[in-house]
């Protein structure tokens, strides 16, 4: 800590006198917090987006203060875990669009190709295909009666309620699904072009943004301008927008094939560009001859969302680039980690299990970090007895709320929380230990899990998430408090229960929504959809899918992605039984799958 202090009088000597440390004590205060944040979420790490320059800075701070606390390093004499990730997507020279007897289109000015395009080089015919949806249960098919086999299909954004705010149509509308649907269809690529609406005036084209998923191998995607599209009707002697409006106010597709002279030559390519991240941790081992080979997890994300990297992301809409600090997203937590880290080691011949202590990069997008390292663990899993995550534990309000997730994950979690309550906090309880934070890696691998949580704000993910808005003492309050629950699992004999806890179904019988009860594997880029987990009494489960099973069939669909089977299962009923062939240590497999109410 010493390291932290000599920097800070350095760089902020004239701002943060007043949170000096006295490093022999191994208290854990607001003083202290106040350095720790005020400096990760500083405007000089430029947001901590995953992969930077400036993150890497954080991590090499953080390992210092791991190692001036004197925890050993826990990746092989290393206090760093590399793990690779897909950072972003350039479009390669090998891009290009033209309509025969109309003209060659410019890259970033006319068209764009889709992030998920595969790669193409093809001259096809092309067809109108409406809006682009074949959804049966709203009777309504832009494909019926429309051979597209061989063809390049241009379809509208959005759907013929577009206007609308609440649609069943929504769930066919995506990019991703369309593009899905033309493939299955027979068709060799898709253009999307922006309709002619108040809500498409701006007629901007896609953003290119990893998706997660791979691309569509072999299938030719692109976004185009509006002006692209109305010249291409004028030539069949239609007008666009009067057609557009002509679907829209009847309901009904109006799709057509154009003149066999009018082709689509095409080329594209888009290459993914790789990256790491670090995770970034540190040990105490225990003392109890028994229990020191068990570990108890202490961790949050250091990562956040950068500047402009990821615009989708961010609550801030202005268009001049802006630092988000993430100062309670999450500094706070990772400050939570140090502190413990320290309290922890001025007492480490009190402890009987050991303790390791982590901060996560790439939870912003998608706990890429969490899920790389319990899939990668440098001790085994079932040795690990709890993971407690502490994510935006700097804004405790008025009302001593604190949020408390996962505590259904053990039978010994309620009491443990409620006879820890010193604070006087408002304890909010969830039971399910699933969704939102890097708690949910572990909690795929049966081990409990408890996430602290103050709330949601108006600064979430944007440039006003800064340092000058943390309650100080409120995280005092909180990461004292879990202090006193991981001593408290320290110290016990038995090892907490793992309970696996049932996702809570929608009641009533008119949902026509399903549910499969998978969990996926997050990082994952290969072919099918890899699950790392699945819910208690679901349908996955009850079928004999287990985690690391890659869905390669759903039904009659083969299954590329994750997309393809989210689009897969909105075909189907509460109460369908359906086929389901599984990559399993390499082997297909066949399950047989009732589905669930969602």
């Amino acid at each position: 800590m010493k390291k932290l202090m000599v920097l800070l009088l350095l760089v902020f000597a004239s701002s943060y006198t007043t949170a000096q440390k006295t490093w022999s004590d191994p208290q854990i205060t607001a003083k202290d917090i106040k350095a720790q944040i005020f400096y990760i979420a500083s405007d000089q790490f430029k947001g901590r987006f995953t992969g930077s320059r400036e993150i890497r800075k954080v991590s090499e701070y953080i390992k210092d203060q791991f190692e001036s606390y004197g925890l050993k390093p826990l990746f092989e004499g290393s206090y760093f875990q590399k793990f690779p990730f897909i950072e972003k997507l350039n479009i390669t020279a090998h891009n290009s669009f033209s309509i025969t007897g109309i003209k060659n289109y410019k890259l970033h000015s006319d068209y764009i190709t889709a992030p998920f395009s595969g790669k193409t080089n093809l001259t096809a015919g092309l067809v109108f295909g409406g809006y682009g949806i074949s959804a049966p249960k709203l009777n309504y098919d832009d494909y019926a009666g429309l051979n597209v086999k061989g063809k390049i299909v241009i379809v509208m954004r959005y759907n013929p309620e577009h206007d609308s705010s609440t649609t069943e149509f929504d769930m066919y509308s995506s990019f991703r699904q369309k593009a899905a649907t033309a493939k299955d269809k027979g068709a060799v690529g898709i253009i999307f072009v922006n309709g002619h609406s108040p809500k498409n005036d701006a007629d901007e084209l896609m953003e290119l943004r990893y998706d997660g998923a791979p691309a569509i191998k072999d299938f030719a995607a692109l976004n185009v301008k509006k002006s692209v599209i109305d010249e291409l009707f004028k030539k069949q002697g239609l007008d666009f927008a009067r057609y557009q409006e002509k679907i829209d106010n009847e309901k009904k597709p109006a799709s057509f094939t154009f003149n066999d002279n009018l082709k689509a030559v095409i080329k594209t390519e888009v290459h993914e560009v790789e990256n790491f991240g670090r995770n970034v941790a540190g040990y105490l081992e225990g003392n109890d001859p028994l229990l020191k080979d068990e570990y108890i997890i202490i961790g949050g994300h250091y990562d956040h969302l950068g500047i402009d990297q990821m615009k989708y992301a961010s609550m801030y809409k202005g268009r001049t680039p802006k630092i988000h600090n993430g100062a309670d997203d999450n500094a706070s937590g990772t400050t939570g980690v140090l502190e413990l880290a320290e309290k922890f080691a001025s007492q480490k011949q009190q402890l009987k299990r050991s303790i390791i202590f982590i901060t996560f990069s790439g939870e912003e997008l998608g706990i890429l970090g969490s899920t790389y390292f319990v899939n990668n663990p440098p001790v085994p899993t079932n040795k690990i007895v709890a993971m407690l995550n502490m994510d935006m534990i700097g804004r405790l309000s008025d009302k001593n709320e604190l949020t408390v997730i996962g505590t259904g994950t053990s039978s010994r979690w309620k009491d443990l929380l409620n006879e820890n309550n010193k604070y006087n906090f408002e304890l909010k309880f969830s039971d399910a230990g699933t969704g939102g934070s890097d708690h949910q890696a572990f909690t795929n691998k049966n081990i409990p899990v408890l996430f602290f949580f103050t709330g949601m704000h108006p600064d979430y993910h944007k440039p006003s998430d800064d340092a000058e808005k943390i309650n100080l003492i409120g995280e005092e309050q909180v990461v004292n408090y879990v202090y006193n629950i991981a001593y408290a699992i320290d110290n016990e004999n038995t090892r907490p229960d793992f309970v696996k806890v049932e996702e809570p179904k929608m009641r009533g019988g008119g949902s026509s929504k399903v549910s499969v009860g998978t969990i996926p594997e997050f990082g994952y880029n290969g072919t099918g959809y890899k699950i790392s987990g699945v819910t208690e009494g679901g349908a996955a489960q009850k079928g004999g899918m287990k985690a690391g099973d890659i869905i390669v069939k759903f039904g009659n669909k083969d299954i590329g992605n994750i997309y393809d089977f989210m689009y897969a299962i909105g075909k189907y009923n509460p109460g369908d039984s359906v086929d389901v062939t599984v990559l399993r240590d390499g082997k297909k497999l066949k399950l047989k799958l009732e589905l669930q109410a969602k």
